[in-house]
């Protein structure tokens, strides 16, 4: 098994050789063929998440070095272990990462995304790889017709845009609701969004190459935070402001821009990982009536239902670009400097 591996946080991934698992059990051994890189993978191969005020959450101490990255997993079947009952070797498969320790309230509520205590690319090894050892065929979903390598980003992209999407409060009709950030998974949330609700989204970003590539891809208006008047136009846009917006950077500057586009009683949504500090007045929550939560990835009940919606044919793809497996570390450099539209997908074919 050869695979693209942490041996030093901040510095760059090294091949690594190691021993083919064999499958055991419900075990799965998946031949990956596509594997997404998110931002995420940035933060874990950094081994910190900022918290703002020049303090970092260590976040080393969840795996051991040489350690494999990597969430977006799409592969082929090659081996299973004896109790494996409903899925044969050959098929094609995407692989949800988000697996919790099945020991846990979280897990028994059916919410292991919150546990995960055995996270695929987090806690185990991951898909910036060759192979990739799944701790139960439970988790290997049939990918249907959807594109090689585009199924592999609905494992954490999609399913990520498309659960902070789902768990917004109702929505009426004539609204709109405010996506900031179209990095890969706001580009997703923009599909989404246009499949799940009446009005199409508007959206925010600090590029303009990326608001422009969202407004071709059906974004009903675009704003830049960079430009002064861009929160005014806003809310003189929208009568008031949006009911809800879905902040897909998670930074000080994206969550004031998504909070202040609020009207009275609107939400956010926080999903993004970027880092830092957010502080606003405790009078304001009440005088304003707004509430700013978090979305962590999503279930395995909803990764269902959402490939459900992606293999009908009811979602757009987003720009994916192709890479070499062995270009895993160039391409965490490019998603830390903002240098990449869409998705980069590393493949072994």
């Amino acid at each position: 098994m050869k695979s693209q591996s942490i041996t030093d946080y901040g510095q760059p991934l090294e091949p690594v050789e190691t021993q083919t698992p064999t499958p055991s059990g419900c075990e799965v051994l998946v031949e990956i063929t596509h594997c997404g890189v998110c931002h995420s993978d940035v933060h874990f191969h950094d081994g910190h998440f900022d918290m703002g005020g020049g303090q970092k959450l260590d976040v080393r101490g969840a795996r051991q070095t040489p350690f494999t990255l990597g969430h977006e997993i799409e592969g082929t079947v090659i081996a299973i272990g004896p109790d494996v009952k409903n899925i044969e070797v050959g098929a094609r498969t995407v692989v949800y990462p988000w697996i919790g320790c099945g020991d846990c309230p979280s897990c028994d509520r059916g919410e292991e995304h919150y546990c995960n205590g055995r996270a695929l690319g987090v806690n185990l090894p991951g898909g910036f790889s060759s192979h990739c050892l799944v701790p139960d065929e439970a988790y290997c979903l049939d990918a249907g017709a959807i594109d090689p390598g585009l199924a592999s980003t609905y494992m954490c992209s999609g399913i990520t845009a498309y659960s902070a999407l789902k768990h917004l409060k109702p929505v009426a009709s004539d609204d709109q609701i405010l996506i900031v950030g179209l990095g890969g998974v706001g580009m997703m949330a923009l599909q989404f969004a246009l499949q799940m609700f009446d009005t199409p989204p508007l959206v925010a970003d600090l590029d303009e190459n990326k608001l422009q590539a969202a407004m071709g891809a059906g974004a009903a208006a675009a704003y830049n935070p960079k430009d002064e008047k861009a929160a005014k136009q806003l809310l003189a846009d929208t009568n008031g402001g949006v009911p809800a917006a879905v902040d897909f950077v998670g930074a000080e500057g994206s969550l004031n821009f998504a909070s202040g586009a609020l009207r009275r009683g609107g939400e956010v949504k926080i999903v993004g990982l970027f880092g830092g500090a957010f502080s606003m007045p405790i009078p304001f929550f009440p005088f304003r009536a707004i509430s700013i939560g978090g979305s962590m990835t999503g279930s395995l009940a909803d990764t269902k239902e959402m490939l459900e919606i992606v293999k009908a044919g009811n979602i757009n793809p987003i720009p994916i670009e192709f890479r070499d497996m062995s270009a895993a570390s160039d391409t965490l450099d490019d998603l830390r400097e903002g240098r990449i539209i869409g998705r980069v997908v590393l493949t072994n074919e």
